[in-house]
């Protein structure tokens, strides 16, 4: 009996971490092709004998977005929909210039880790755990500086220096996400709005 209820445990654990392992991609890349008409979880693949190395470039990063948001910030995403040869690979990045006291309001990406390198300036950086504890983990950053943002987990950044900020972010996915937490809450009926 001991005996049968060891094998079991061992045969249960093999299988739960066969269930852990990530699957990795099928080919070396799968450059997206943003005209096709069939939705699978991402995009389809263009042929790769039409993939050029413009599918795996980016220009321009260097250069501020020209869109100032009402909160003091320019952000310039670069997913999948910017650069297609990113479909696949679980990666994407940002920009972000933030005007003197501009801040990113509480966000979540549910999709993706955030790490985020301070090119120049002072960020007040931080998130919020999860239940039971909802701990705020915030510090503030200065260039050069690198902080990391959990996936799912409430997290803001906010320009506490004397000069404009920028900041470089990668994410852990293709297409991340993004839920502002104060748009979401204008979003619910009235009826159950925190108060």
């Amino acid at each position: 009996m001991a005996n049968n209820i060891i094998l079991m445990c061992l045969i249960f654990t093999l299988f739960c971490s066969g269930l852990a392992v990530e699957v990795g991609p099928l080919q070396d890349f799968c450059v997206a092709d943003s005209t096709s008409m069939v939705m699978p979880s991402g995009l389809m693949c263009k042929n790769p004998m039409q993939v050029e190395a413009n599918d795996f470039y980016y220009g321009g990063l260097n250069i501020p977005s020209n869109k100032t948001t009402p909160i003091g910030i320019n952000m310039t995403l670069v997913n999948v929909d910017q650069l297609p040869g990113l479909n696949t690979l679980g990666i994407s990045m940002a920009r972000i210039d933030y005007a003197l006291d501009g801040i990113n309001p509480p966000h979540i990406h549910p999709r993706a880790t955030e790490m985020l390198v301070l090119i120049e300036g002072s960020l007040y950086v931080g998130f919020v755990t999860s239940n039971p504890q909802n701990r705020l983990i915030s510090r503030v950053i200065h260039t050069g500086d690198v902080f990391v943002f959990p996936a799912g987990l409430i997290h803001f950044q906010r320009n506490v220096g004397n000069r404009l900020a920028i900041a470089l972010l990668s994410l852990s996915s293709q297409n991340p996400g993004l839920i502002n937490i104060r748009d979401a809450e204008e979003t619910l009926p009235e009826s159950v709005k925190f108060k």
